[in-house]
């Protein structure tokens, strides 16, 4: 028997992947594993930026309450994406970690981190294993659209892929492509949604990018941003009804900045409170006919009325609004200054009104910060856009992973185990398409012949 030489044996398909953050480099470990040709493409000078910088505070892997409830995070994407994230759950997420040498721990409120609670390590240990596995990178590598794209032609993974390089402009053709160029959230890191105008003329469905995980316009006083911008408000109650009716209670803190107010519990409540902003701008003649504000504040959410009026009446006389608050109540000094912006008509001598203002007091944004300022962003390539294996319906071939798609959660892990998961699906199913796909003259590698 002839052993065929390097010259008789056909080179394996080659897939792309652009964007190289979690949602990419999933989809490259799982193609390379079976064999196929990967190259990386990134415009950032190195790899998952804006995944270091998430790490720099504390690297929040996922989280580790009831699975149930995870899956419930998403929202209304919850029902697509759950088939996903039971391919990568957050304990197989963990185990994935372990396995690059990484141990990680749960924190009191049920996140997960790395147990030196940095990115860098577990970004070092993962580009190992893909270098290993042949996975080669190409930074400064910008994807700019298809040759010939203006045209409106079908565009698929075979058609000439534009890169700006340092080097000047260059074409290339793949067998199959993974896209996971991220939302439209820090444009400095790569994710600057520059790609949805492109995927819109090949006729791929995509809800518009919104920011998410956002602070919020408030018109305060100058007295106010002088005095109190950045004061932290903790242990308090924020509340609010979303478009569907749907009631709304967090507790924990945020922050009033200069222009409004952001931090964790704004964020938690910023996708039903963007959407209320939304409503009202669209509608104006309804808007706050029923009487209730966008967003409430309880200042005391373990306490009831009657146990806030008895402490207030207990003030000694000639103790200023600030004080009586202060010593009776426990609240910051901020707290007389917010009821002042927020509740004008206030008279701090009338106690059960005072009582209700702090158990209910309205806040006023205005609207969401901009989406370049967001953690993260909504909107992206429709669920309806993609098959079960997320390959774009209008584009055979061209698979879509991570903030790329139509989906949003909160912070808490949540955001970068579902951009794994997405990544996990899209590489298995551009692996599958190509291994249903591929021919006798060009087969993925592990069917090769061994070389001697």
């Amino acid at each position: 028997m002839t052993t065929p030489t390097t010259a008789d044996i056909p080179l394996p398909q080659t897939a792309a992947i652009i964007g190289a953050g979690p949602a990419g480099l999933m989809a490259a470990e799982q193609i390379a594993s079976r064999g196929y040709r990967v190259e990386v493409f990134d415009a950032m000078p190195s790899v998952a930026r804006k995944f270091l910088l998430a790490g720099i505070g504390g690297m929040n892997i996922t989280h580790a309450e009831d699975y149930h409830h995870f899956v419930n995070r998403y929202g209304s994407a919850s029902r697509w994406l759950q088939p996903i994230l039971d391919d990568l759950t957050p304990t197989q997420l963990r185990e994935w970690i372990h396995g690059l040498g990484i141990d990680t721990f749960i924190g009191t409120s049920g996140r997960v981190f790395p147990c030196d609670m940095k990115a860098a390590p577990l970004l070092r240990a993962w580009l190992h294993r893909l270098k290993a596995q042949g996975v080669v990178f190409h930074p400064r590598h910008r994807w700019t659209g298809w040759e010939n794209s203006q045209a409106q032609l079908p565009v698929g993974a075979s058609q000439a892929w534009c890169f700006d390089t340092p080097d000047g402009t260059i074409q290339r053709s793949f067998d199959a492509v993974v896209l996971a160029l991220g939302g439209g959230s820090w444009a400095r890191l790569g994710s600057d949604g520059r790609w949805a105008p492109w995927l819109q003329q090949q006729q791929v469905d995509i809800a518009p990018l919104q920011p998410s995980n956002c602070g919020f316009d408030v018109a305060w006083s100058d007295f106010l941003k002088e005095r109190f911008a950045g004061t932290p408000i903790k242990h308090i109650q924020l509340s609010l009804t979303d478009t569907q009716g749907k009631h709304w209670s967090r507790t924990g803190e945020f922050v009033v900045s200069e222009y409004g107010i952001e931090g964790s519990l704004v964020y938690a409540l910023s996708a039903p409170l963007r959407e209320r902003l939304k409503q009202a701008s669209a509608n104006p003649d309804t808007a706050g006919t029923t009487g209730q504000p966008l967003l409430t504040l309880d200042w005391l959410p373990h306490s009831s009325l009657a146990d806030i009026e008895q402490k207030l009446r207990q003030g000694k006389k000639g103790l200023s609004f600030a004080n009586l608050l202060r010593k009776k109540l426990n609240l910051p000094a901020i707290t007389s200054t917010l009821l002042r912006e927020c509740c004008p008509q206030l008279d701090n001598r009338d106690i059960p009104a005072v009582a209700r203002a702090l158990k209910a007091m309205p806040l006023t944004p205005q609207q969401p910060r901009p989406i370049n300022e967001a953690i993260s962003s909504a909107g992206g390539v429709q669920a309806s856009a993609v098959n079960p294996q997320l390959m774009l319906n209008a584009m055979p071939g061209v698979f879509v992973a991570g903030e790329m798609l139509d989906w949003e959660a909160p912070t808490g892990g949540y955001l970068l185990t579902a951009c794994f998961a997405t990544g996990k699906r899209a590489g298995c199913g551009l692996a599958d398409w190509l291994a249903t796909s591929a021919s006798p003259n060009n087969p993925p590698r592990h069917l090769l012949p061994e070389q001697p």
